[in-house]
């Protein structure tokens, strides 16, 4: 009787060991899941972080930014050149709305090139790639010689032209682009100077 309950015993001490070695394998396996899970979310997260930036923009970005700052520039000398020589009153207005949309534009651009590790110029230019409606010099100095109606009727039509090449370089971006920040200036772009060329165009009409 007594060699029936150590055996009762010994069965059961097994089997309690044999259910703790189990818990502990158990516990091992999860937490060597864990912690694989936690150092590989922890990878993923470091490559997520350190890859976004890169990930987050391609070369039409950069070109974006790298050709509209010049291009909104040379739009906000010309809108200088409207003071004391501008007469039409919705001349001046779209003036004022150039110069309160573009030079926070210009500031936003150069950030991206700068946390991109990008130049906000290349030497070179981009091969082939012109900024479409940029004046010549020319262009700049008949606008600053004019005055009155004048300068009111080549300030549009030299506008005109202006934000077409605008609206075609932001387009561009819109295809072509991918980041988010960049995709939505050109959304911008695209809507406010399409609604100005068309002012400006109603504007030539009538002067």
């Amino acid at each position: 009787m007594r060699a029936l309950n150590d055996n009762r015993i010994t069965r059961k001490l097994a089997l309690t060991g044999a259910v703790a070695a189990a818990g502990l394998l158990l516990a091992a396996c999860g937490g060597s899941g864990d912690s694989d899970g936690m150092e590989h979310g922890g990878k993923t997260s470091a490559t997520a972080s350190s890859g976004a930036p890169a990930g987050a923009f391609n070369d039409a970005d950069v070109m974006f930014a790298q050709m509209m700052i010049p291009h909104h520039e040379q739009a906000l000398q010309m809108a200088k050149l409207a003071d004391g020589r501008a007469e039409d009153a919705e001349i001046k207005q779209i003036v004022a709305a150039v110069e309160k949309a573009q030079d926070p534009e210009i500031q936003k651009m150069k950030s991206w090139l700068k946390a991109w590790g990008k130049p906000e110029s290349t030497p070179g230019g981009h091969g082939g790639h012109a900024m479409a409606g940029m004046l010549s010099d020319a262009d700049m100095t008949d606008l600053a010689a004019a005055k009155g109606k004048e300068f009111d009727r080549k300030f549009a039509e030299l506008m005109i032209a202006h934000h077409e090449g605008a609206v075609e370089m932001a387009k561009t971006e819109q295809k072509d682009g991918k980041d988010p920040e960049a995709k939505k200036v050109a959304d911008d772009v695209v809507r406010t100077q399409a609604a100005e060329i068309a002012q400006l165009k109603k504007i030539l009409d009538r002067l």
